[in-house]
């Protein structure tokens, strides 16, 4: 059997996985807030642009809207429940964010119901063969896209005053506060672009794979799963953890008699990383490590 095309499959779901797994442990570190419902704000990100296409709207046009539609409705959740989070535990955090998700699938299945639709991307009507496999720009695009945020938020967290303020409430919240950091500030932007981020992850999914709302919403599963491998502190190890699960999940599926289980990857790899780090007590809870 010739794994190539499923392992590149692999590797372009593990990189949106990576892409989107950023912008939930971005919003965490800065705020923490384990955001369940970044599935639900890409998948709303995503079917916007199909609407908007549908309506004739040209598709650059359409997906600018759709990222900046993630970013308003993270940014409005945050305005509008930042205060409130920033007093509670982390369980109570994760719960808001859970009745955010169901009630942004409630409305795109009211709106535009359970059918499966498309996104065809320009990028990807442009292919080349790699080793015998096809492989098309959009595949690129996912890849160099999650490398490019990976570096580019690094960088950003190194060098930038914004970036210093989200690291200083990563490390400690009253603190910062304390030296004069704008908090609510830091906070909103980071609501925003976790927002944006899971506005990009989520077209880009629907053009590699399906766009329907309950699938799309519960990617949070795996985007999650890169998380942990991260340990909720790593960016790179972030990236690693999302390529290992696109790419898990792919081979699984190469196999018939398998493939039904490939849906439980993202869950035993999450649960071997956290047995491995809570036996060699490694799990921290420290600032984004650049």
């Amino acid at each position: 059997m010739n794994l190539l095309p499923f392992v590149v499959a692999g590797l372009v779901i593990g990189s949106v996985y990576a892409l989107s797994g950023v912008g939930v442990l971005v919003l965490y570190r800065t705020t923490g807030v384990l955001n369940f419902a970044h599935g639900a704000v890409g998948g709303m990100a995503a079917l916007l642009v199909w609407q908007t296409v549908e309506l004739r709207l040209q598709p650059p046009v359409a997906i600018a809207l759709g990222v900046a539609a993630g970013a308003a409705i993270a940014l409005l959740f945050g305005l509008v429940a930042g205060p409130y989070l920033a007093r509670v535990d982390q369980l109570r955090k994760a719960i808001a964010t859970l009745g955010l998700a169901l009630a942004l699938l409630g409305l795109m299945l009211f709106v535009w119901n359970d059918k499966a639709r498309t996104i065809r991307l320009e990028t990807s009507r442009i292919s080349f063969d790699v080793a015998g496999t096809r492989v098309n720009a959009t595949q690129l695009l996912c890849l160099g896209l999650a490398l490019l945020v990976v570096i580019g938020t690094l960088l950003a967290l190194r060098y930038t005053s914004m970036g210093t303020s989200m690291r200083a409430l990563a490390s400690d919240r009253e603190l910062a506060a304390v030296v004069g950091t704008n908090v609510r500030l830091v906070e909103n932007t980071a609501w925003a672009i976790s927002g944006a981020i899971a506005g990009v992850s989520g077209i880009l999914l629907a053009d590699q794979t399906r766009l329907e709302p309950a699938f799309l919403t519960f990617l949070i599963i795996p985007e999650l799963a890169a998380v942990v491998i991260g340990r909720f502190v790593s960016l790179w190890l972030t990236l690693v953890g999302g390529l290992a699960v696109g790419v898990g999940q792919s081979l699984v599926s190469a196999w018939p008699t398998v493939s039904a289980f490939s849906t439980a990857v993202p869950f035993v790899v999450a649960t071997i990383v956290i047995l491995v780090a809570a036996r060699r007590r490694v799990v921290t809870v420290g600032v984004v490590r650049t």
